[in-house]
């Protein structure tokens, strides 16, 4: 095989990852811009839980609906839209600054609205996953690990750039840096060219957006693996994003150091970029079911490193270790979804399983907030840390993982 060859075949994967990295790379400075710009505002960490929770709160049912639009409308074309919506949503927060002012609850309606579109352009590029594998030539778990690698590279350098930004020209300013990422992402995806990318065949669409997520639910559910790794998922976002979205930044602006708060988050995703390439070669050798169970275990006693608020090498060092282990997580959910799937299903069962992580975040958000005001940050951190070492136990007796190591039935 030529030079030339390789590379034409390699490109749809190249591609799709661009466009991840910069998609991700936006919402990671986003992470960081908002609750400090609202911190930075009223001061209260109930308002900077509400914004968080409005951000996330509408990812419910649009990642709900966002596979039925992936399998309707096609891959390439969920994507395209979804950026150019999602950029024209955050670059309302700068402007509304300078026109109308800020209060919080604008801030809260625009970011729900720029959180709408994003598990759209998620989840379509996530369904690419498997053709650019077969187009690519390599293996399904090599290129999982790649992406979920990139993926984290994103929240590597988004959250550093924001907290320099932040730093350097203001919250709302950097929210500009987010939608030059999203106009990056589409160009990206202008030039892919996939098959399986484009508007499916009428016999294979969802007959309605509601009897096609309908039938996306009931799929997900009847499946034993994956009805087991959504409420896994569930119950591990609502006791975890809190942690990254409103403790997090509440301790740094207590101690007026937001580039600290980036470091943190660099730190937790320069483990995962470790941890998902790792995966690539881990997954030859170790049982998936292993590598998930170490995985919740480890995260839930990190959790309660960090809750006793320690100096800052030793929290960025539990950062790490929390990405490193929780690196190969993402490669074996898609790896399930990939295999437990059909292709005409495939966009559906992504966005039912993405949906499932983001019902539990709302819930993670109106808890921490008013019980950081109420009685204190470490208190709140306990609460969350002490469920995720129990998730860990509960874990070790759960059939269903078992299958994770167990070829599908065709």
């Amino acid at each position: 095989m030529t030079a030339s060859t390789a590379t034409r075949r390699l490109m749809p994967l190249l591609l799709v990852n661009l466009a991840t990295l910069l998609s991700a790379t936006g919402n990671g400075i986003t992470i960081v811009a908002l609750p400090w710009l609202v911190l930075q505002q009223t001061g209260r960490a109930t308002d900077a839980a509400v914004v968080a929770g409005a951000a996330t709160l509408p990812l419910l049912l649009s990642s709900l609906f966002s596979g039925t639009v992936v399998d309707r409308f096609g891959r390439r074309r969920t994507s395209l839209v979804s950026d150019v919506l999602s950029a024209l949503s955050v670059a309302l927060i700068p402007i509304s600054s300078a026109t109308i002012g800020l209060s919080v609850p604008l801030i809260a309606v625009l970011a729900a609205l720029g959180a709408v579109f994003d598990p759209a352009g998620i989840s379509a590029r996530e369904s690419m996953l498997p053709a650019a594998t077969t187009a690519s030539g390599w293996r399904l778990d090599r290129v999982n690990s790649l992406y979920e690698a990139n993926y984290n590279v994103a929240y590597l350098i988004g959250p550093g750039v924001g907290g320099v930004l932040i730093a350097a020209l203001g919250p709302v300013s950097t929210l500009w840096v987010t939608a030059l990422c999203f106009a990056g992402s589409i160009v990206t995806i202008a030039f892919l060219r996939l098959d399986g990318a484009g508007p499916p065949d009428r016999e294979s669409r969802p007959a309605s957006m509601w009897s096609g997520t309908v039938e996306g639910l009931k799929f997900v559910w009847r499946n034993k693996l994956l009805r087991t790794l959504a409420l896994v998922d569930m119950a591990i976002v609502a006791l975890y994003l809190p942690v990254e979205s409103v403790l997090f930044p509440v301790h740094f602006a207590d101690l007026e150091q937001p580039a600290q708060l980036g470091w943190v988050l660099m730190a937790m995703s320069v483990g995962g970029v470790v941890g998902a390439l790792a995966y690539g070669s881990l997954a030859a050798r170790i049982r998936r079911r292993t590598l998930m169970l170490v995985a919740v275990t480890v995260l839930g006693l990190c959790m309660v490193g960090m809750a006793f608020l320690p100096p800052l090498w030793l929290t960025l060092s539990l950062a790490v270790l929390v990405g490193l282990v929780f690196g190969p997580v993402g490669p074996i959910a898609n790896y399930a979804m990939q295999t437990r799937s059909p292709e005409h299903m495939r966009g559906r069962v992504v966005g039912v399983m993405t949906s499932t992580a983001y019902a539990a975040g709302p819930l993670g958000y109106l808890f921490a907030g008013p019980m950081i005001d109420a009685v204190g940050l470490q208190p709140t951190f306990f609460a969350l840390a002490i469920p995720v070492c129990v998730l860990g136990v509960a874990c070790i007796g759960l059939p269903a993982l078992r299958e994770l190591d167990t070829p599908p039935v065709s």
